[in-house]
């Protein structure tokens, strides 16, 4: 049995038998559940590749968007780790022993994640430094990558949550250390502050223009990077993250 097919009889009635109005906002934890329980319950073992994202939008009748939002979320559950060029595979369900860990849970307030962004500005400034030092040629391209996804996302009326995390996912992966990926990889999406709270239609300026403004700032980001500018690689990032801190402290 492949495991599109496997994914069809762990939750039959995802699909539906009779047709029923979906609400977006289920979408992504539709998605993610069934992987999730998959997984598990063994029906996808540690080590197999995930079926591709074109079979699992045409499984689930889902966006692009909605199924790369579930998988971030896979990943921030470490069920899951996606390998640039190669897939997503899956993991060994982590028993859990009480250790450190950032749950959805932490994340339901303003507040949670504006302390997040905290502990981001510590870890990202040092690595987007270091990916400045050690950045390959692939690692320029990936970046570049998601920072073309971004501006065709957003000029598209989505809130490019995916290409957002990719782009810092690049950074860290640019740093040469696996355990900034490896961090980043288990945070996944829910770091976008705006995965969490809608700050484009917090913003004064308007949506489009929010989103261009960081745009600008990943491109401030890439720059220093690509040019091998520690101290400018590390500055820029800051300026990013606590410009997200600032916006979401704005009255609304």
């Amino acid at each position: 049995m492949s495991l599109v097919e496997t994914l069809s009889s762990v939750r039959p009635g995802i699909a539906g038998e009779v047709a029923r109005p979906r609400r977006v906002r289920g979408l992504v934890n539709e998605v993610m559940e069934s992987l999730a329980t998959s997984i598990r319950e063994g029906a996808i073992k540690p080590g197999d590749k995930l079926p591709t994202e074109s079979e699992i939008v045409a499984r689930f009748d889902v966006s692009r968007t909605v199924v790369r939002e579930a998988i971030s979320r896979l990943q921030a559950n470490r069920l899951v780790e996606t390998r640039h060029g190669v897939g997503t595979f899956a993991l060994a369900p982590a028993p859990d022993h009480g250790n450190f860990r950032i749950a959805e849970v932490d994340f339901d307030t303003v507040s949670d994640v504006i302390a997040l962004l905290e502990l981001r500005i510590s870890l990202e400034t040092e690595a987007a430094g270091l990916a400045a030092q050690r950045r390959t040629e692939h690692n320029l391209v990936a970046m570049q990558d998601m920072l073309d996804a971004f501006a065709a996302a957003i000029e598209g009326a989505s809130d490019a949550v995916p290409s957002d995390f990719q782009f810092h996912m690049e950074v860290a992966r640019a740093t040469g250390n696996r355990h900034f990926a490896d961090l980043m990889n288990y945070l996944g999406t829910m770091i976008i502050p705006r995965a969490r709270v809608n700050t484009p239609n917090r913003a004064p300026e308007g949506r489009l223009i929010y989103l261009r403004r960081v745009h600008g700032e990943h491109e401030s980001i890439f720059s220093a990077i690509r040019n091998q500018d520690t101290d400018a690689a590390r500055a820029a990032m800051r300026t990013h993250l606590a410009n997200s801190k600032d916006r979401l402290k704005r009255p609304q």
